[in-house]
Parts: C-alpha cells; sequence; structure tokens
C-alpha cells in the first residue's frame, strides 16, 4: 500500500504531466485513502442536487454546486461560497460526474489561493461505456467499489 506521501507526489507529478494549474490529480481510491489519512483534508461535490439525489454521493463530501440543473446555470457563487466554506490552506478535492466541473473547480480554487487544491480524476460515475453508454462500470468513484449512499 502506498503511503500518503507517495500518493501526493504521484498527484502532483500528474499535475506536472498534463500541465495543471492546480497542485494534483488523484484517482478515487487515492482521494479516499488521502480523506482517511488527513486530519483536514476536505471532499467537495461540485455535482448539482439533482445528481445527489438521483445518482448517489459520498457520505463525508461537502456539496457546493457549481452548476445548477436544469440547464447548468453557472453558479455565479461558486467563488465566494468555497472562499467561505473552505480553509485555503487545507487540502481540498474537487469531484463532479466524470471529473469536467471538478477540474475547472480546482482552477478556480488555485486562482483564489487554494494552494493545496486537487482534482479528483474519473468523478463519481466515471465515463461511458462505448456501446451502451452506461456510466459506473469502467472506473469513477462508484466502479472502484468505494463508500457511497442514496440517503
Amino acid at each position: 500500500m502506498e503511503t500518503l506521501s507517495q500518493i501526493l507526489e504521484k498527484a502532483k507529478q500528474r499535475a506536472v504531466e498534463l500541465n495543471l494549474p492546480y497542485a494534483g490529480a488523484l484517482t478515487p481510491t487515492e482521494t479516499l485513502t488521502v480523506l482517511e489519512h488527513t486530519k483536514n483534508a476536505k471532499l467537495v461535490d461540485v455535482r448539482t442536487r439533482a445528481e445527489l439525489e438521483l445518482v448517489g454521493r459520498v457520505p463525508q463530501a461537502m456539496h457546493i454546486e457549481w452548476a445548477f440543473y436544469p440547464g447548468m446555470v453557472a453558479n455565479p457563487d461558486f467563488a465566494a461560497q468555497i472562499k467561505t466554506q473552505l480553509d485555503s490552506e487545507s487540502l481540498v478535492i474537487f469531484m463532479c460526474r466524470t471529473g469536467g466541473r471538478s477540474h475547472n473547480a480546482a482552477v478556480l480554487a488555485a486562482q483564489l489561493g487554494f494552494t493545496e487544491a486537487y482534482n479528483m480524476l474519473e468523478g463519481f460515475e466515471g465515463e461511458s461505456t462505448p456501446d451502451r453508454k452506461q456510466r459506473c462500470k469502467i472506473n469513477g468513484w462508484k466502479a472502484a467499489d468505494l463508500p457511497w449512499t442514496n440517503a
């Protein structure tokens, strides 16, 4: 099993390789390990409230919507919400359905001075299968069989 330091170093190396403007990129399994071993780490789910209710959620995650359903209208208060609800010096991991919105949230967080902003690759549902366009089968939090709930 990798140590916390090894996981974070790998995440930071991914950021360098992918030219990401934030601290790093973590897999779902790495994210869970970081959350379990880092006292002040926060997981921020940026999906819509509808996604949480229909698809499920990670029990210990905070929720700040990047955009609102229906229409995926941008949340004009997102920056203010993360600044008031999160410590800019804490390790913060952003998560969405597949990793796109959470990437954008991590970019914004880094621009706002969050030095330990990370994106969770693959997202909660992961990419869809080529044939039937089904999620939660190839990768992502649910496919990795990590803790989640519909409650």
